[in-house]
């Protein structure tokens, strides 16, 4: 068994880190050794058990006398290896581990530094606000890199995550109140969600950030008293002083001296970038027509003017028609078929986040495939909604004509829905438009049309002739408030701690939920009033009690074998029967058992022959009890029920017991399990069928892991529930039996006013009264021939009840296509290609879909399926309409203000004392409102976040830098258009024409790189590696580069070299735009029509031209990189010695000292490009062994190539040693306060233990202080000091001796 060994203290963030690196461990791959998880042990190790002195904690010891490692940083990557994001050495290894390495040495010493003096731990001569600067100065980086990244590396926490966030322990305790946090918004988002995540809040619980106040879990203890001041110190005082009497003295002088007769001139307000504002397409182009790009492009990107015009273009042309250029869809098509049906969105719905990105993943998959030339249709559909769209209209209905649907009738009230789907239906129709989805829209259905009802009929009649479809009683989950059946998704599990209080529909006080109520049975013909003791969180359910059961082995009842108890209230007599199920160690171990309203009871009774009473109707009031409870609403029962038990004095005790309750989540009721007659499907030879589709490979679940859950579900598979007691809907096509003749009994006819449907429910345990049929014609003669009567004496009365919304949509991939019936649709289109959708409906469609049509047609329905994510706001919680934290896509796209978003909460149905919390949540996300981003932004943003089986942590921030990327395609664009000139022709093909220059070469072989990844990317459904391949190639190679290189060679003397430049820069933005097109499809087109063409007969879209493939872009060339990338290595030393100078005005000289003539003929080559991308002067390259000039500031820019940039006149050196020199002398401060600090008698008792751990590994300042004092850390400029001293230049070392100074500059 291996041991971790942690502190015990609350704040000890060292062993937090080891403890949450272990909860990671057990949810994913297990420790690093791969052996069981270790054992928690709260103390040092026992010093026998080391072979050397104690550790530092945490440590870690693997078995008796094995391996042990100590310290966070190893004892966590040992217990969760897979958070490296990736094998040792790869570039998301290397970043973890980057960030790691900043957490220990940056994070961890400026967090302590600034935590004790609130801690009360430090000297009157320590400064806290010094120490807040560091902690600041550490928190820079991570604020810019967080401005654009969820977590550190990845899309997930990784061990950077933990690192870091553990650091930051402290500070947010104790530190950074509500302002500190406003500054540093991005670090502080990702903190909160990092300590939500299970793992985090499974360790450290709730943190509670500091509010301000200082609620310190511990009282300060004395301070140190502070060593006497220096000479220096007091000289600096007497000076500080000094300084502010001259102020005050100025200050009164001015305040003293007569107005002047003449006003200043107000100094001019300093002049702003200019805001370019909201630019929009105001040319009057008619809807259908192609949009006019024929004038000036606007100074910069606008959403708003991109994205005009281009919809209504695209669907009028046909272009999302599988037809379009062929003579139909059956034709042969080499490429092949792509299809691919919407899930269909309910047609009482508006766009939320989870359409968008459900739309973005699938749009950008179908104009994929439709560029590559496949036969592609995306089929758009839309689901009737039983249960939504029911309760919208009766909503309606009530609040307009004070009408309900059963004062109007069932006639009437569905001309009503139909009339509310005609008004409103279509408008997420709209919304999809405007995400730019490409669907087909000519084929759109909807699942009431008469074809899909046709569908719907036609497989309820075939499966219930099969014997698949049955009627049974049975336990279902109902809601009282809706009177109807409904299914488990639209069931919500409420978790509960203890006693809480809720609002249930209906009643006018909250209930009580989340208590244990005990209470007792008299043992029937018992002398000495013996009782059976039983606890129930649902009292009012023991008037429905017909047993008490207790386990068989459990001593304490068996001498009650064959006894009863009595009912206090009915006086009946309950068998105590012996029961497996029940728990011994549970309470007193005996339990009530009320076969109508629990599964688990019903169960026992079927084993036991227990009668089931029924005690609630369908409203929830109570029947079959007796009086006074007789009528009671139930949860009014529940209070009458315990103050019966009390007066009778069985009453004993209640208390908090921990709970779900499932809540109804159309109506907020909570759900009663009641047993009621319904139709169900059995599911267990169709479920084998699916699952060994799975196992044979003919079905892909992507990702592979969701195939383990689908498995799961299939071997523990229910029968499926498909009645609902609604109006709106299928209405099951299945009908009662009357046969007039004496000759043939009646079928069992039951009034049943519990369930208050005004008629008479007819039951039939056997089936043999209730027949199906695609008409009531067809389905009296079938009732005909079975009782072998004729037609004229049988009676048919219809079920009033209708399907489950599900029944239908799991028939949606081939009644859309027209089955049952024939069609070429049918014929070309099914099975389908692929089924994308959310990993949460995996059970409750697509498995649904897969077997339905595994069944009925005999073809999986699909042969791939992608599941998505699931989107969650930027700190990781459920969008939830209470929180405030629901995004409109439309509100991503167009911006709204945070006064809109206050707004669109008065709108919604949300509880009016819920609305104020979900304004603080709006207030605290989205301080300033939403920004207008663009469809564009949005879709790229939602898909650069995909990740495959993980949830997204969407931040609007990000989507706004999204936004920032269109605008650099736009500029980048205008610029390239300018330099290709009015008159440019591009050739014919894009191979190059043989005098490219090496930028050229370079660029055209990055195209390549991106063009491959995307192809690539788009087959395995990486998303995230699509939308970086081609961000990277635009922003980093193309604009950041390449347009940086060309500026030099299209304003020069040699045509033939501009002329080849000017081909590969049109070749870079025609793939360029392809590429970008499935996910960004407005702005790409915008761009690509405002291109000229290669030929006469280019496509007139850029929707419908090919994508770039492999076999297009072969331009690969690895000389060429590496020469760039000397180049671009060396720009960016040049570059980083130029911020550190700040010399952002002046073009200094550069001198490049290479270690060969190879890399001396390499730098030569690219001198030029440098001078352009780093804004050099001269670019020149030494001769070996060459001296380098005086005045110099060095850099590596590889092992084989310094670069020294020419400082002498442009800095003072002196000005530079003063820098270093003060900070040295901080540094040393810094010492002596720790020394001071450690030595105080407080320090071992008061100071966290991973504090002193902390403060033992700083024996001496960290390098930025110690440059002056050791020589191998410094790196200054040359010139007239002594070159051989510390402190000194390293202009005059010989070209040996720099080669071997460290990699960096003075502050490496």
């Amino acid at each position: 068994m291996s041991i971790l060994y942690v502190s015990p203290h609350p704040d000890a963030f060292p062993s937090l880190r080891a403890l949450i690196a272990a909860r990671y461990g057990e949810a994913g791959e297990g420790p690093g050794w791969g052996g069981a998880h270790p054992r928690i042990c709260l103390q040092p190790p026992p010093t026998s058990r080391t072979p050397f002195p104690p550790p530092r904690l945490p440590a870690l010891e693997q078995g008796p006398g094995g391996l042990w490692v100590w310290g966070a940083t190893a004892v966590a990557q040992l217990l969760w290896p897979a958070g490296l994001g990736g094998p040792g050495g790869s570039r998301a290894a290397v970043l973890v581990q980057q960030w790691v390495s900043y957490a220990d040495t940056e994070l961890i010493p400026a967090a302590c530094g600034a935590t004790l003096p609130a801690l009360g731990l430090r000297s009157s001569a320590q400064d806290p606000q010094a120490a807040l600067a560091a902690l600041g100065r550490a928190l820079s980086p991570l604020e810019e890199w967080l401005r654009l990244h969820t977590y550190l590396a990845g899309e997930a926490p990784t061990l950077a995550d933990l690192a870091a966030v553990t650091a930051l322990l402290l500070p947010f305790r104790y530190v950074l109140d509500p302002s500190a946090r406003r500054i540093w918004g991005n670090v502080t988002r990702w903190f909160i969600t990092c300590v939500q995540q299970p793992e985090f809040r499974a360790v450290l619980g709730e943190v509670v950030l500091h509010s301000g106040s200082r609620p310190l879990s511990q009282q300060p203890g004395p301070e140190v008293p502070a060593p006497p001041k220096t000479a220096t110190q007091l000289k600096k005082e007497a000076k500080k002083r000094e300084k502010l009497e001259k102020f005050q003295q100025k200050q009164k002088s001015q305040q003293q001296q007569p107005p002047s007769g003449e006003q200043k001139k107000p100094k001019p307000e300093k002049r702003g970038k200019r805001d370019p504002g909201v630019v929009t397409y105001d040319l009057s182009t008619p809807s259908g027509e192609k949009k006019d790009v024929s004038g000036t492009m606007p100074d910069s990107y606008s959403p708003q003017y991109v994205e005009a015009a281009w919809y209504p273009w695209w669907e009028q042309q046909g272009f999302f028609k599988p037809e379009y250029g062929r003579a139909s869809v059956s034709a042969p098509n080499p490429r092949g078929i792509f299809m691919m049906c919407i899930p269909p969105p309910n047609v009482t719905g508006s766009l939320h986040l989870g359409h968008a990105l459900t739309n973005a993943i699938q749009d950008s998959l179908t104009r994929w495939h439709r560029m590559r030339g496949e036969t592609t249709l995306w089929n758009p559909g839309c689901d009737h909604a039983g249960i939504a769209t029911q309760v919208v209209v009766e909503k309606k209905l009530w609040r307009e004509r004070g009408l309900s649907r059963h004062q109007l009738g069932r006639e009437a009230f569905l001309q009503e829905v139909w009339k509310w789907k005609e008004e409103k239906g279509d408008r997420i129709y709209h919304q999809l438009k405007k995400l730019g989805s490409s669907l087909d829209w000519n084929r759109a259905c909807f699942t009431m049309d008469p074809k899909l009802s046709a569908a719907v009929t036609e497989a309820f009649v075939r499966l219930h002739e099969e014997g698949v479809i049955y009627r049974s009683t049975r336990l279902v989950n109902w809601s009282c408030t809706l009177n109807s059946a409904i299914s488990d998704i639209e069931v919500d599990k409420k978790e509960l701690t203890g006693r809480t209080l809720l609002s249930v529909p209906g009643y006018k006080e909250k209930v009580e939920f989340g208590v244990l109520v005990s209470f007792a049975y008299k043992v029937q013909g018992s002398d000495s009033d013996e009782e059976v003791v039983v606890a129930t969180t649902r009292i009012e359910t023991m008037l429905g009690d017909v047993a008490v059961a207790v386990h068989p082995e459990d001593p304490r009842y068996q001498h009650l074998k064959g006894r009863s108890v009595i009912h206090p209230f009915s006086s009946q007599s309950l068998p105590i029967v012996f029961d497996d199920f029940v728990d011994m160690e549970f309470g007193t171990g005996a339990v009530k058992i009320t076969p109508a309203h629990d599964q688990n009871d019903y169960e026992v009774g079927q084993r036991h022959g227990l009668e089931a009473i029924s005690i609630m109707d369908s409203r929830g009031a109570l029947i079959n009890v007796p009086p006074p409870f007789l009528g009671l609403p139930r949860f009014e029962a529940r209070k009458a029920v315990l103050v019966a038990l009390k007066e009778r004095g069985l009453f004993r005790g209640i208390e908090d017991n921990p709970m779900v309750v499932p809540l109804c989540n159309r109506s907020k009721d909570v759900v009663e399990p009641l047993l009621r007659p319904q139709w169900y499907v059995r599911c267990g030879e169709m479920a084998q069928a699916a699952s060994a589709a799975v196992t044979r490979g003919d079905l892909r679940i992507l990702p592979e892991a969701h195939q383990r859950t689908w498995h799961a579900w299939m071997d523990n598979i229910r029968d499926w529930c498909i009645s609902r007691q609604l109006w709106w809907g299928h209405r099951v096509p299945a009908y009662f039996i009357t046969v007039s003749d004496p000759a043939v009994p009646p079928g069992e006819v039951r009034t049943a006013p519990e369930l208050d449907t005004g008629t008479s429910q007819r039951t039939d345990p056997n089936g043999r009264y209730w027949v199906s049929g695609r008409s009531e014609a067809e389905a009296r003669e079938k009732a005909a021939k079975e009782f072998g009567v004729s037609p004229d004496k049988i009676s048919l009365q219809q079920d009033e009840d209708v399907l489950d919304t599900w029944f239908s949509s799991g028939l949606f991939p081939f009644s859309i296509l027209g089955w049952p019936n024939q069609s070429e649709d049918l014929n070309v289109f099914y099975p389908g290609t692929l089924l994308e959708t959310g990993h949460d409906i995996l059970f409750f469609w697509v498995a649904r879909m897969v077997m339905l049509g595994l069944k009925l047609t005999g073809k999986l329905p699909f042969r791939e399926v992608y599941l998505h994510a699931i989107v969650r706001d930027a700190h990781g919680r459920k969008m939830s309409k209470s929180l405030g934290n629901v995004i409109d896509p439309l509100d991503v796209i167009h911006g709204v203000s945070l006064q809109g978003l206050h707004d669109q909460l008065l709108n919604s149905n949300l509880d009016p004392s819920e609305v104020e919390k979900a304004k603080e949540g709006q207030k605290a996300d989205f301080p300033t409102g939403i920004p207008e981003c663009g469809t564009d932004a949005l879709r790229f943003g939602l898909c650069a976040y995909t990740s495959q089986g993980r949830d997204i942590n969407l931040d609007v921030n990000r989507i706004l830098g999204y936004r920032h990327f269109c605008n650099k395609l736009w500029n980048a664009t205008k610029f390239a258009l300018r330099g290709l000139g009015k008159g440019f022709v591009p050739s014919p093909t894009s191979e190059p024409g043989g005098h490219e220059s090496l930028v050229d070469r370079w660029i055209r072989s990055r195209l390549t790189e991106a063009v491959r990844l995307s192809n690539q990317g788009f087959q395995a459904y990486d998303f995230p590696a699509v939308t970086t391949a081609q961000y990277s190639f635009w922003l980093y190679e193309l604009c950041d580069v390449y347009l940086e290189c060309l500026k030099p060679v299209l304003n020069g003397v040699d045509q033939v070299v501009a002329e080849c430049a000017r081909q590969t820069l049109y070749t870079c933005l025609d793939v360029g735009l392809r590429l970008l097109s499935p996910f960004m499809p407005f702005v790409t087109e915008e761009l690509f029509q405002r291109l000229p063409r290669r030929t006469l007969r280019a496509p007139p879209s850029l929707c419908i031209t090919p994508y770039p493939e492999p076999s297009e872009c072969s331009w690969k060339d690895p000389e060429a990189e590496a020469a760039m990338e000397l180049a671009l290595s060396i720009t960016r030393a040049v570059r980083s010695l130029r911020a550190d100078y700040n010399l952002t005005r002046i073009r200094p000289d550069c001198f490049l000292e290479v270690a060969d003539e190879a890399t001396g003929a390499l730098a030569s080559a690219v001198s030029g490009y440098v001078q352009a991308l780093a804004s050099a002067g001269v670019v020149a390259v030494l001769a070996l062994g060459a001296p380098v000039p005086q005045g110099c500031a060095v850099a590596l820019a590889s092992d084989r190539c310094s670069v020294h940039l020419q400082l002498q006149g442009l800095v003072d050196p002196a000005r530079e040693l003063g820098k270093l020199q003060a900070k040295r002398g901080e540094a040393q401060r810094q010492a002596q306060r720790l020394r001071e600090r450690r030595a105080a008698s407080s320090y071992p008792t008061k100071v966290p233990l991973e504090v002193q751990e902390a403060d033992k590994v700083k024996p001496e300042p960290s390098c930025p202080a110690r440059c002056l004092e050791h020589p191998e850390c410094l790196v200054l400029v040359s010139g007239p000091l002594d070159t051989r001293k510390p402190g000194g230049l390293t202009g005059d070392l010989s070209a040996e001796e720099q080669r071997n100074e460290p990699r960096g500059r003075r502050e490496k």
